[in-house]
C-alpha cells in the first residue's frame, strides 16, 4: 500500500557518536552478526544493539516479524532476545490472537531507552536549573526562544518553498535525523503525512522544561508554511514511544 510506505532517513546516522552500550550482552549469534541488508546504509555495531534498533524504530515486534527484518532467522533472534531480557532491556508480553498459541510481542524497558543518547542530558538540566534559580524563569524562555529562531534559520535555509509539502517533509526528516531524532515519514491513507521521531536526543532538557518541545512544534509549523497544518499526536516526554506530527494542507 503506498500510503502506508514508510521513508526512512538512515544515512545520517552515525554509530561512532551513537553506540548502544551492549557489553554485557553475549554476540555469538553468527546468522545475525552478518544480518545487514545490503541496501542498508547503516548498522549497530553487534547483533544485540540491531535488535534493539529494531524495537526502537518499530515498537513491539515478534521474533518472527523481527528476523526478516534484520535478514535472519526468528531462532537466531530468539535466542538475541533471551540474552536481552535476562539483562533487563527487554520484556515480552503474550498477545492472543485466535486460535493457537498466544504471540510474544517484545519491547524495550526503560533501561534500554536510556542506551539511547540524551546529548550531555545531566549538564544540560544543571544548567537549566542554575539559569532558572539564578535569573529567574524569563531567562530560560529568552534562551528557549535563542534557539528556536537559530534552529528556524537553518531550516528555512535547507527548506525551498517551492518544494511541495512531501518533500519539505522529507527534508525535515532528513535534518531531524541528522540531529539523532531518528526520524521517518510516510503518507497516510487520507492523504496526511506523518513525520515521526523514534528519539529524542534532548529529552532530559525536554523533561525539565517542555518549552524546547512547544518551541520546535513551534519552528516546523513555520517552515512548513502559513498553508500547512501541522498537530503533535504522540509524545516522548508524555510517555509516548515517540514523538509524531500529523501534517496536512489546510483547507481553505
Amino acid at each position: 500500500m503506498i500510503g502506508r510506505r514508510l521513508h526512512f532517513h538512515a544515512a545520517p546516522f552515525n554509530f561512532q557518536v551513537m553506540t548502544l552500550k551492549t557489553s554485557g550482552v553475549n554476540m555469538s549469534s553468527q546468522n545475525l552478526e552478518n544480518a545487514v541488508p545490503a541496501n542498508v546504509a547503516w548498522s549497530p555495531r553487534s547483533p544485540a544493539e540491531r535488535v534493539l534498533m529494531a524495537l526502537k524504530m518499530h515498537g513491539a515486534l515478534s521474533a518472527s516479524a523481527l528476523g526478516p527484518m534484520l535478514g535472519t532467522t526468528g531462532e537466531a533472534v530468539r535466542q538475541q532476545l533471551a540474552r536481552l531480557a535476562q539483562d533487563g532491556l527487554v520484556v515480552a508480553t503474550s498477545e492472543a490472537r485466535g486460535v493457537g498459541r498466544p504471540t510474544q510481542r517484545w519491547s524495550l524497558t526503560a533501561a534500554a531507552q536510556s542506551r539511547f543518547p540524551d546529548t550531555h542530558a545531566a549538564l544540560t538540566v544543571q544548567l537549566l536549573d542554575i539559569i532558572r534559580s539564578s535569573l529567574g524563569p524569563n531567562a530560560v524562555e529568552t534562551l528557549i526562544s535563542a534557539r528556536e529562531d537559530l534552529t528556524r534559520t537553518a531550516y528555512e535555509a535547507s527548506l525551498d518553498p517551492r518544494q511541495t509539502l512531501r518533500d519539505k517533509v522529507a527534508a525535515l526528516a532528513d535534518l531531524r535525523s541528522a540531529e539523532g531524532y531518528m526520524a521517518e515519514w510516510r503518507e497516510e491513507p487520507d492523504g496526511s503525512l506523518l513525520l515521526i521521531e523514534n528519539h529524542c536526543p534532548i529529552c532530559a532538557a525536554a523533561t525539565a522544561c517542555q518549552g524546547f518541545c512547544r518551541a520546535e512544534l513551534d519552528v516546523f509549523r513555520s517552515v512548513l508554511g502559513p498553508d500547512t497544518s501541522v498537530e503533535r499526536s504522540e509524545h516522548i516526554v508524555s510517555g509516548g514511544r515517540r514523538c509524531t506530527y500529523s501534517i496536512k494542507e489546510s483547507r481553505a
